[in-house]
């Protein structure tokens, strides 16, 4: 009884195909399968309701034709029709039993959630610190979400392209050179080059106040940078150098890679043809001098200008940023491209969005799906910005130390009888990991206060809880002499008890979790799901003993938790973490 990994989109195309076959999808019927309230069953089609609605029909009576058309269903599951007219769907243990044994690795869960997105070409953009200045704890959303939505893209089919748009060019380099060449320190460049350089950027700062002589120098040596000049050019090209090095180091912590580094640089000469072709087409105005856009469709943006080329004739992001959207266009062949930023550049973007869709579709350039991911501030207990007690915002670099050494002492506590060099690495993983885990928990339109408490703690929706489940299941196996990765799982039963069949139907849902993650971009739903995944487990764990001489039970329970421990591994790497045998 073979039973797809999505269940759901099973659910979805058999509707359609029965509403089809009674007339109702020319008519624009939508299935609308979700998960449903397990007092009810697995799934739930509300589709029914809406239509009848909408064509003024008896909305139980659609369904009930629907439900008359459904036959080849019942051999997998039980359907019933409540209310006005939702037809549930609940699987029949024989289903369940074979979902389970299908989907017996993470390959095989990738290859059946890979259709999604097969095929396509995404293109995510995020981090993109700035160079000369290190890493923050405001770097640290942009981050974690935009690797973990690389990872749900790459997980259902997409080929995803990593870039890290670093701000690498502007006026801040000017006063860097100034900076450099009267205080750089050779010692420090080489010890902690991220370092000297911010403090040289400093230095420059305050000592080229507005109007000064010196201001007058710095904008030289920027002058001098921007038209070629060898020296300056070879400072800028060092000072990118170090800075990636050392965002590399950051990067390795959080398991992330790019594929391209391509900051505001790169496309500094090739905005000349944005503003040709903009006005061209005639998108682009020229209003008190400078270019600008204006979308007269939209209640803001009709008045509120898109400042593509400064009245002296300098570009800016808006430049930038639309050179960058047509090289990821044309280069990458993207049909998607993703920029993780916080929600105060969303003015920005969404006129740059609206302003790229015109613009592609004008030229009859591939227009892609441009999204703008968009996340809210981290603070303190106090509500305000986190920083250190001297006021400084906190480097992401001393976060992720204090994190490893919070979890260090943790787990010595707890396993002091560990090698140290094994409670370092467990340290390291559950450190970096319960950073990671408590952004991604979030929903990222909102704010979220950091607490070490909260993100350490053994118990509710953080890393340590679904890692520590992980390791109980690899206990399980280890305990009883079993491999975990060739569990003897042959003969099992259907899954029987209750405790036995919540944990089934929770395993089930995997696909449901990764495709609202997905689509929406918002990885905390895959981390809700694999909380309550866990529960599921801890509540099985409780009821029902796994080793026991019945082989068929044996062996189901034996299933049960091998297809938990790949489904939370899987899920868990999903979101960028890494995962443990033992903690």
């Amino acid at each position: 009884m073979n039973l797809p990994f999505d269940v759901a989109a099973y659910l979805d195309a058999s509707l359609l195909s029965a509403a089809t076959t009674l007339g109702l999808t020319e008519r624009g019927f939508d299935p609308e399968v979700r998960v449903a309230d397990p007092a009810h069953g697995d799934f739930q089609a509300n589709g029914a309701l809406a239509f009848a609605k909408r064509e003024k029909l008896n909305p139980r009576a659609v369904a009930q034709q629907i439900v008359d058309s459904l036959d080849e269903l019942r051999e997998r599951f039980d359907i019933s029709l409540a209310g006005p007219g939702f037809i549930n769907f609940r699987l029949k243990p024989a289903a369940l039993l074979a979902w389970l044994q299908a989907y017996d690795s993470e390959a095989h869960l990738q290859s059946g959630a890979a259709h999604a997105h097969a095929g396509q070409t995404w293109v995510v953009d995020y981090s993109s610190p700035n160079t000369a200045k290190q890493m923050h704890v405001g770097h640290l959303r942009s981050a974690v979400i935009g690797e973990a939505i690389c990872r749900l893209l790459e997980f259902t089919g997409a080929k995803v392209i990593r870039d890290n748009h670093l701000g690498d060019w502007g006026t801040q380099f000017g006063k860097l050179i100034y900076g450099y060449k009267r205080w750089v320190d050779d010692e420090a460049l080489l010890t902690e080059p991220i370092e000297e350089l911010e403090r040289l950027y400093k230095l420059g700062h305050a000592a080229t106040p507005d109007g000064s002589p010196e201001l007058e120098e710095a904008r030289r040596e920027l002058v001098q940078l921007q038209s070629g000049d060898p020296k300056n050019v070879a400072l800028w090209k060092k000072f990118s150098d170090v800075s990636l090095a050392a965002f590399e180091q950051i990067y390795g912590r959080l398991g992330i890679h790019f594929d391209h580094n391509l900051g505001e640089s790169f496309y500094n000469d090739q905005v000349e043809r944005i503003y040709r072709e903009l006005t061209e087409t005639g998108l682009a105005q020229v209003s008190e001098g400078a270019l600008v856009v204006f979308h007269p469709e939209h209640p803001r943006f009709a008045k509120q200008p898109f400042l593509i080329r400064k009245a002296d004739g300098a570009s800016n992001y808006a430049s930038t940023d639309l050179a960058t959207a047509l090289y990821r266009t044309e280069h990458f062949k993207a049909d998607g491209i993703v920029v993780v930023t916080d929600f105060r550049q969303g003015d920005h973007f969404e006129q740059l969005w609206l302003t790229a869709r015109k613009w592609f579709a004008a030229k009859n350039y591939r227009v892609p799906a441009l999204h703008h991911v968009t996340f809210g501030a981290v603070t303190g207990e106090d509500g305000k910005a986190l920083k250190t007690r001297d006021g400084d915002v906190i480097k992401l670099k001393a976060l992720l130390d204090e994190a490893e050494d919070r979890a260090f002492a943790l787990v010595t506590a707890k396993s002091p009888d560990l090698p140290e060099a094994e409670r370092r690495e467990i340290a390291r993983t559950v450190g970096v990991g319960s950073v990671q885990y408590a952004d991604l928990a979030q929903n990222r339109s909102s704010n979220y206060v950091f607490s070490w408490d909260k993100m350490l703690a053994l118990d509710g929706n953080t890393a340590p809880y679904l890692l520590y489940a992980v390791t109980r299941i690899h206990s399980i196996f280890r305990k009883a002499g079993l491999d975990p990765s060739t569990p003897p799982v042959t003969g099992a039963s259907p899954p029987e008890t209750p405790q036995e069949l919540v944990l089934a139907r929770k395993l089930v849902q995997f696909a449901d979790a990764v495709q609202l993650a997905t689509s929406q971009l918002r990885p905390h739903f895959l981390c809700l799901y694999l909380f309550e995944l866990a529960g599921a487990f801890s509540g099985f764990y409780a009821a029902d003993k796994v080793i026991v001489d019945a082989p068929a039970v044996r062996a189901r329970r034996l299933l049960l938790c091998h297809r938990t421990l790949i489904v939370l591994e899987t899920g868990l790497h999903r979101l960028g973490l890494r995962t443990l045998e033992r903690m």
